[in-house]
């Protein structure tokens, strides 16, 4: 499948609707991803900033867009740059893009190499009041390393005091939530993937097979159909280890009798899927296990369908909750009475179901989202509704992604087995 580019119209309609959010008299930089140093002299495989491609559809390390929509200057209103490569590099590590090449793929006229960016940068820089830089401000992610947006604004910000630092993230935020229909497209192409994969997964889990096995599996059908390979480092959680929600060492024995909780999704164009289904290894639900199982596919199926223009996603989440203490009280986990001496704000069903329901997904597996916006038609969302049982050592989640529409939600992943009999089906066929 290895995606084709998506067309730079595409791109330009996305720098077109950036460009009615900045005010006048701003110049707006966004930075490629560096290439990430592994150990040695090796790299880890690059992956692109995903608002940088979603501004240009570069997939090419090291480049800056500088954004100016105010310049009296047309041709300077939008600039590209980019590395120049040579002959000696080239041999080594392959072509890098040519000005012409970037702009087919970006639309973007006016291409330079990147050792022309400091004094282009300055002039026009100098002719505005405002400088904005795209940080990431995900306020529970730290990384120890500096991204390149965050090197560039240091040395701007020190360069020219006198200016003003203006924000893009929120802007950003706001573009990256609604889908056009190239971003649908693509995302519904990973879950298709995801199903691909899982499908051929069924039929191979077995006792006493290792979760990386079962990893190596769904990395082989995801590169096999052409994807770019996991949107995220896959759980592969056997046993008591689904109750750890992030867990990923991958490392353990699947046993008999065991239960594996799989949260994977396939990256086809930098756009992603992401999906959880839990299995019993033996091909076999337990009568507890398929009692626990079937609460979570109701609440999953009702989760899905409340899924509609209007509703936030924390008055969601909570719905979803009380949806769950019903299940709870069926399952014996606790009594109504027991339910009702709790606080309000901290109710008795979190004990067993902790996190949220739903994420944005699009570019990244947790796309960004205002948790101020209600649902809104052309926004997709994951519906991961789940238990977790210390008690029994068991920890059920199962995961689609769905569509908002004006009407009725659309779940990409409606065709992917989910239903108990027919993933016992799928796992006994042929043994």
């Amino acid at each position: 499948m290895k995606t084709t580019n998506l067309p730079s119209n595409f791109f330009i309609k996305n720098r077109s609707k950036l460009n009615k959010y900045l005010q006048k008299g701003s110049v707006a930089f966004f930075c490629a991803s560096h290439e990430m140093p592994r150990n040695g002299d090796q790299y880890f495989p690059f992956r692109q900033h995903s608002d940088f491609y979603y501004l240009t559809g570069i997939d090419q390390e090291d480049c800056i867009l500088m954004l100016a929509p105010f310049h009296p200057d047309r041709n300077l209103r939008e600039v590209l740059f980019i590395k120049r490569t040579n002959t000696k590099n080239e041999t080594w590590f392959g072509k890098k893009l040519t000005p012409e090449q970037a702009t087919d793929i970006s639309g973007i006229k006016n291409v330079k190499w990147m050792e022309e960016f400091d004094p282009m940068s300055a002039d026009i820089i100098n002719v505005n009041d405002s400088i904005c830089f795209d940080f990431n401000e995900y306020n529970k992610f730290h990384p120890a390393v500096r991204s390149a947006n965050e090197e560039l604004a240091e040395r701007l910000i020190n360069a020219f005091p006198g200016h003003t630092v203006g924000r893009l993230a929120p802007v950003m935020t706001k573009l990256r939530i609604i889908k056009e229909e190239e971003e649908i497209n693509r995302i519904r192409q990973a879950c298709q993937v995801t199903e691909h994969a899982f499908r051929k997964l069924l039929p191979v889990v077995r006792p006493e097979m290792m979760e990386y096995e079962i990893e190596a599996h769904l990395s082989y059908h995801f590169l096999a159909s052409g994807a770019d390979g996991h949107a995220y480092p896959p759980i592969i959680a056997g046993g008591d280890r689904a109750l750890t929600l992030h867990y990923n060492e991958n490392s353990r024995m699947c046993k008999d009798g065991d239960l594996v909780l799989m949260d994977f999704g396939a990256e086809v164009g930098n756009y992603a899927a992401d999906c959880t289904r839990t299995i019993p290894v033996n091909g076999k639900f337990t009568s507890r296990q398929r009692e626990l199982y079937d609460a979570n596919l109701r609440v999953l199926k009702a989760s899905i369908d409340m899924m509609r223009p209007g509703i936030r996603l924390n008055e969601f989440n909570e719905t979803v909750g009380k949806l769950w203490e019903e299940e709870h009280f069926r399952l014996g986990l606790y009594t109504r009475e027991e339910a009702k001496r709790r606080s309000p704000s901290d109710p008795l069903w979190r004990k067993y179901y902790m996190h949220g329901t739903s994420h944005c997904i699009g570019l990244d597996v947790h796309d960004p989202y205002d948790l101020s916006v209600a649902f809104e038609e052309g926004m997709v969302f994951s519906c991961e509704p789940a238990i977790y049982v210390p008690e029994e050592g068991i920890g059920i989640r199962l995961e689609n992604d769905i569509l908002i529409t004006s009407g009725k939600p659309v779940d990409l992943m409606a065709s992917l087995p989910v239903n108990p009999d027919e993933i016992e089906e799928y796992m006994n066929a042929g043994r």
